[in-house]
């Protein structure tokens, strides 16, 4: 469990996500090339209290807002992205339970995230028609419900003490979390996650069989998205949190490398005397292109956490609206940078970079692979319908 005490402000937490960061960057490649889990950078994560910063200052943690989160998130993710991810849906879970879940149970949860308990989850299924058409249930037994089904795509199950589980209540009911032990009988947690990038984050299959869930541990999950709600803003926000922090440690990698092991170009050491990599005019040209990318996807996530933080303080579907529209700017342009800046990396270190030994291929593996979640072109239309016809989007877990 914990050692540590949760940060009590934004200054202190930021600095605990930066030393962590530098920890984390030390071992990114050699963990990537080797796939191998980060089963303890997780379990420094939370010891360093972070994963704890936005339990509700009445459950003993900081309350820190959502752009505080962002912000630990995006520099978690500038040293390792698989790490930056598998907290993902511990924040967001947090969240749901601040919202849907009674005061005894988040007593309960809370608790036990303040000492150092980590959150997975086990939401999305494959073979389905889309992705809110699922298949696992919560079947009535007794005094309790039985949990049946498979679920895919469950990033942090693998490193988790609880893993929520998104089911309808019988074959056709509502939407409900049932919340369940990592080490509960009936929970298989699996890693066969076997992606081009973001290796590590074992976001791969969990099984659960007659699972025993008591209704204590059942909170609603429908009502998340059927009025004014910044759930979806939250979680989205976090991803382009984590692209960003791709963005950024793919451009410093960059930079570092034609640095220390680049030479300049014949051109530029005849026509303008360039003694290294650095001193090349077109080489400092893309830089500035690639700065300028990265420097806005941080503008737009900044922009997007204070939109997101305004609307939890006053509600209304203006409020959810214009954090939505805001955190839609931020995917698209945190999507674009990561993968244009991770590719772009290679135009500007040359071709000694592709050696494999190297691994900075790692940054457009995981920015291609991240980027995927969800399309960011479903961004653009809807800030696109905003722009054209002043239409607000309809609350969504995807917006």
């Amino acid at each position: 469990m914990s050692t540590g005490v949760t940060p009590s402000t934004l200054g202190d937490a930021l600095q605990r996500a930066g030393a962590l960061r530098v920890e984390l960057a030390a071992g990114a490649a050699a963990r990537d090339r080797d796939r191998v889990l980060p089963v303890g950078e997780v379990r420094r994560l939370a010891d360093s209290g972070l994963l704890a910063i936005s339990v509700p200052s009445r459950h003993g943690g900081a309350g820190l807002p959502a752009s505080a989160v962002a912000d630990v998130v995006r520099i978690v993710s500038e040293g390792d992205p698989n790490v930056g991810q598998i907290p993902l849906s511990h924040f967001v879970y947090v969240n749901q339970l601040r919202l849907q879940g009674t005061h005894e149970q988040q007593a309960r949860i809370y608790r036990e995230v303040l000492d150092g308990a980590v959150i997975g989850n086990a939401q999305s299924e494959r073979g389905t028609k889309h992705v809110r058409d699922l298949r696992t249930t919560l079947v009535r037994d007794g005094d309790a419900w039985r949990l049946d089904g498979t679920k895919f795509y469950c990033t942090g199950a693998y490193f988790a003490d609880w893993i929520p589980v998104l089911a309808h209540l019988g074959p056709d009911g509502p939407l409900h979390v049932a919340w369940v032990r990592r080490d509960a009988e009936g929970v298989e947690v699996v890693d066969d996650w076997d992606a081009v990038g973001q290796r590590t984050t074992a976001s791969g299959t969990v099984h659960l069989r007659s699972v025993r869930v008591t209704d204590d541990l059942v909170t609603d999950y429908a009502t998340e998205l059927t009025g004014p709600t910044t759930y979806g803003a939250f979680a989205q926000l976090l991803h382009a949190a984590i692209d960003t922090g791709i963005a950024r440690a793919a451009l410093d990698d960059a930079a570092e490398f034609i640095r220390d092991r680049s030479r300049p170009f014949s051109d530029a050491v005849e026509r303008f005397g360039a003694q290294r990599a650095v001193d090349d005019p077109l080489t400092v040209q893309t830089f500035g292109e690639l700065e300028l990318q990265v420097r806005s996807a941080e503008a737009l996530l900044r922009d997007a956490g204070r939109a997101v933080d305004a609307a939890d303080a006053d509600l209304t579907t203006e409020s959810a609206g214009a954090a939505s529209l805001a955190v839609a700017a931020a995917r698209v342009a945190s999507t674009r940078a990561s993968v244009d800046v991770a590719s772009g990396l290679f135009e500007v270190a040359g071709t000694r970079s592709v050696v494999s030994g190297e691994v900075l291929d790692r940054h457009w593996r995981n920015a291609r692979t991240h980027t995927l979640h969800d399309p960011a072109a479903w961004k653009l239309h809807h800030l696109g319908r905003w722009a054209a016809d002043g239409v607000l989007p309809r609350p969504a877990g995807q917006l």
